[in-house]
């Protein structure tokens, strides 16, 4: 392969001769979310969502054509800043007030849940000798909030690529399944619908896995799903910043200069979002509702694009030698959760 194909990727955006390329990567990219969003409409697959279907339509593509490096540069764009720009908008569902107002005794519950779901992967993973990496994303994910999680940690650690297509495709996978099976447990157990949705709140993956399987415990019971979720989502802040100190100390006992990491700004994009979306937009300044929700239907689309990029980079030889153990230890670690927390909501 000619070295043109990688001669854009350390810009940010393309050269003149290349703006065609570019714009039919980032195309590319949407092109394939969108068919992902039509595999999610199908019987089978709508519990799955959009973006866990687009990265297996992404991943099939790259084994049956290959890898399009003719337009490489527009892939990259995508999955890069696209989703940089996804975790920024991301902010705007994370409502701090309502946290440190009604969930300050839910976020040292949700702290224990990250540290579990953390510290737990990466002890199964050493005892499986599984991929460090992608264990350490998929306890990020399951921990935290799923795909926005791992995409904000891994370039903190600098995952590549086809680690964080690998994590999020799992996530996505099975936090449906696990939310799925809260569904069908619901009637079998011995709680109310406040208890549950707490559990669904503190053990689930996804914010959406969290909608889903909260639903049958009613307004009040979802409410409070949400809320506890949020809280984890809210600490999702502090963690990067512990990953980034964590880095910087591993680094400056390493004698190679190319380990050092950039700062993601994107966080403060995230944390500025949050702060907009929690005191300005709403309490001083009306926004209409319909509005709120294109952004969040914008940031869906534009995170599904980045994970589309990710996905071109897997391979499914290095899927099958590379992700069934971290699987395993974070298919343990979930289980885990899901019962601890249900004994101690």
């Amino acid at each position: 392969m000619s070295s043109k194909h990688f001669s854009s990727n350390n810009s940010n955006f393309p050269d003149s001769p290349n703006m065609k390329a570019w714009i039919s990567g980032v195309f590319f990219t949407f092109l394939i979310a969108f068919l992902g969003y039509l595999l999610a409409k199908a019987p089978g697959f709508d519990f799955i969502g959009q973006m866990a279907c687009a990265i297996i339509i992404a991943v099939f593509y790259r084994q049956a054509f290959g890898y399009p490096s003719n337009i490489r540069t527009g892939i990259t764009f995508s999955s890069k800043h696209l989703l940089r720009a996804a975790i920024i908008l991301y902010g705007l569902k994370l409502n701090i007030d309502i946290v440190l107002s009604d969930g300050i005794g839910l976020l040292v519950r949700d702290v224990g849940v990250i540290v579990f779901a953390i510290v737990g992967t990466i002890l199964l993973a050493k005892l499986f000798k599984a991929d460090k990496n992608i264990s350490l994303l998929l306890g990020v994910g399951t921990g935290i909030c799923g795909a926005a999680a791992i995409a904000a940690v891994a370039p903190i650690i600098k995952a590549k690529d086809e680690d964080t297509a690998i994590g999020v495709g799992i996530i996505a996978l099975m936090g449906t399944v696990f939310a799925i099976s809260y569904i069908i447990l619901r009637p079998f157990l011995p709680i109310g619908d406040i208890e549950y949705g707490l559990w669904t709140g503190t053990s689930l993956h996804e914010v959406a896995h969290v909608a889903l399987a909260g639903a049958p415990a009613g307004e009040d019971g979802l409410a409070l799903a949400l809320l506890a979720k949020l809280g984890r989502v809210f600490l999702l802040i502090p963690v990067c910043f512990i990953f980034i100190v964590l880095t910087k100390r591993k680094n400056n006992g390493s004698e190679e200069k190319s380990s050092k990491i950039e700062f993601p700004w994107f966080l403060l994009g995230f944390i500025a979002m949050s702060i907009l979306g929690s005191y300005v937009l709403g309490p001083v300044i009306s926004i209409p509702a319909g509005l709120m929700e294109a952004v969040s239907v914008l940031t869906t689309w534009l995170l599904t694009a980045a994970m589309v990029g990710l996905g071109l980079n897997v391979s499914l030889r290095d899927l099958r030698e590379r992700a069934m153990l971290p699987l395993a230890a974070m298919t343990i670690v979930s289980i885990a959760l899901s019962v601890l927390t249900y004994f101690i909501i």
